[in-house]
């Protein structure tokens, strides 16, 4: 019988708390919010023995209504973001947990950000994230505002500081193969051990199991197990 698991809405966003403790990841979500598609994936990796903060990134905002993605996550502040990031793996780290961070689509973009630019994290997870500022959903031909996009994520791998095992679709329409072979060759000069991991056959959002066009079944059991074992060997091992 599956435990069920409860989520407790709290400052950041959403708490499911595993039965055990001693380990914990901030988990972000993607362009379009804590949607009850994140708070599943909390909720079924707190069933798998890894306690999950869902960050809401955009608890200050007084309406959300997003109709260009790209613009939307161009007027973001990554610095905004990985400060909340930094709090909720500072509340996990304080309950005595060892702390990682997750994240989907814009959610793996700043899981990468974090893994070179919050401290206190023992493993990052980044599913798909955007890498490039050059070209892609995120570029602007008339310029990103520096304060609020200081660098891209792609310029960020070679400081990734904690393990990172990074998942992508090789026919992602938002990541091509070039920047995740930058992405590969950044992580190489970092000083963590890093992994990418490339699945043919399947492109972005292959883990959202709400959206039938992008969802990948058997891919998305595949890297479910390879994260939630590469996490329990960083954070409880």
């Amino acid at each position: 019988m599956t435990t069920p698991i409860e989520l407790q809405d709290v400052e950041l966003g959403a708490l499911a708390r595993a039965s055990t403790g001693g380990a914990a990841v901030v988990m972000i979500h993607d362009v379009w919010g804590l949607s009850d598609h994140t708070r599943d994936l909390a909720a079924r990796l707190a069933r798998d023995g890894i306690s999950v903060l869902a960050v809401d990134l955009y608890r200050r905002e007084s309406e959300v209504a997003i109709e260009n993605p790209g613009v939307w996550m161009r007027t973001l502040s990554d610095p905004q973001a990985l400060a909340d990031i930094q709090a909720g793996a500072d509340a996990l780290a304080a309950s005595g947990d060892r702390v990682g961070v997750v994240g989907f689509c814009m959610g793996g973009m700043y899981a990468l950000m974090a893994a070179a630019a919050c401290t206190g994290l023992a493993a990052a997870v980044p599913f798909y994230g955007l890498l490039s500022h050059r070209h892609g959903i995120l570029f602007d031909e008339q310029g990103l505002d520096p304060e609020k996009k200081p660098r891209e994520p792609l310029a960020m791998a070679p400081e990734v500081r904690c393990p990172t095992l990074a998942f992508f679709g090789e026919d992602d329409e938002f990541v091509p193969m070039d920047d995740i072979r930058a992405l590969e060759a950044g992580l190489a000069g970092a000083p963590a051990a890093t992994e990418v991991v490339v699945y043919p056959g399947a492109g972005h959002a292959f883990m959202n199991d709400t959206r039938e066009d992008a969802f990948r079944p058997e891919i998305a059991a595949d890297a479910w197990d390879r994260m939630t074992g590469f996490l329990r060997a960083e954070l409880l091992g």
